[in-house]
């Protein structure tokens, strides 16, 4: 896959392209739905298949007092895309001047002229622009125009009970799931396991020191949605590409730090004995354990991580 940071580092496919254009949070199983429409599409027309999305959510630029936690950062996007086989993604820096482009200037500039679009494929609901006054029938009408095609898709669905009807897969959908700790139905919409990455850092040393259970505390980016409050089973994958089943706390330890300590992610790797500060985590969410709770004795405490690395490591035994 060829990633450009700018439209015109790369001219347009010779043959023209067949464009989506997101934000694409999660690349989720509705995202990659569509994008197998764009590349059977793209192939039978012989043109490139083009996805173009921003470095951040335009929302946390046009209305960042509510923009959406993210669902993954911008190397896990881009990495995300590539493994479903798109030719090419252009990445484009999302701010102020971006913001007050119009919808008609964007088409022109970025898929017509920036990219040779010949077929552009958006979900129905699809806005961009200034004042998300560009649309589906926007689309329509300009590429009329200027020789492109246009197909608002329906975004798949999929349920997490097969007794209710399936909601439409988004990542509006999958965050209310993630917050919420339904971390194995988020799987469900997302294709995999919600996943959160950072450094590990070294915390207060308690967890091995005086609970027999050494943590990796993993500093993960602010803007990164993480589940609610509790104690998880997942998976820690380190820089060799090594995977561990791994018990995690997320929380803020008010055994001894009460209901205002500070919100930390970390995590317990079972029967693992080795050194992970500094190195770069990637850590998967695959069951919520339990709720986070204040124990009153350090004793109750660490049984209660008996039982919770226990459950983990049987779940995670299972797939």
């Amino acid at each position: 896959m060829e990633i450009v940071t700018a439209i015109d580092e790369l001219p347009p496919p010779p043959n023209g392209a067949a464009v989506t254009i997101g934000a694409y949070d999660g690349v989720h199983l509705g995202h990659r739905a569509l994008l197998r429409e764009l590349q059977a599409r793209a192939r039978a027309g012989g043109m490139a298949s083009v996805v173009v999305t921003f470095d951040r959510h335009p929302a946390s630029v046009v209305r960042p007092e509510s923009a959406p936690a993210l669902l993954c950062d911008l190397d896990q996007k881009l990495e995300l895309l590539a493994s479903t086989g798109v030719d090419r993604t252009v990445v484009i820096h999302f701010d102020e001047e971006r913001a007050n482009e119009t919808a008609e200037e964007f088409v022109t500039n970025e898929l017509v002229e920036g990219l040779g679009a010949k077929l552009v494929v958006v979900g129905e609901d699809f806005h961009f622009g200034h004042g998300r006054k560009g649309n589906v029938t926007l689309l329509t009408e300009m590429g009329a125009a200027s020789g492109f095609e246009v197909d608002g898709v329906s975004l798949s669905t999929a349920g997490v009970d097969d007794d209710k009807p399936a909601p439409p897969v988004s990542s509006t959908r999958i965050r209310e799931l993630v917050t919420s700790g339904h971390v194995a139905d988020a799987a469900l919409l997302l294709g995999r396991p919600h996943q959160v990455r950072g450094p590990v850092v070294t915390g207060d040393r308690r967890g091995g020191a005086e609970l027999g259970y050494p943590t990796a505390n993993i500093d993960v980016d602010p803007e990164i949605c993480l589940p609610s409050p509790g104690i998880y089973a997942g998976w820690y994958e380190r820089p060799d590409g090594s995977r561990w089943p791994t018990a995690v706390s997320v929380g803020r330890r008010p055994t001894f730090y009460g209901p205002e300590g500070m919100l930390l992610v970390e995590a317990h790797l079972l029967d693992f004995d080795g050194n992970l500060y500094g190195e770069p985590a990637r850590l998967s969410f695959t069951h919520r354990l339990r709720d986070e709770a204040a124990f009153d004795s350090v004793e109750a405490l660490i049984a209660q991580m008996d039982r919770d690395c226990d459950e983990a490591r049987a779940l995670l035994a299972q797939g």
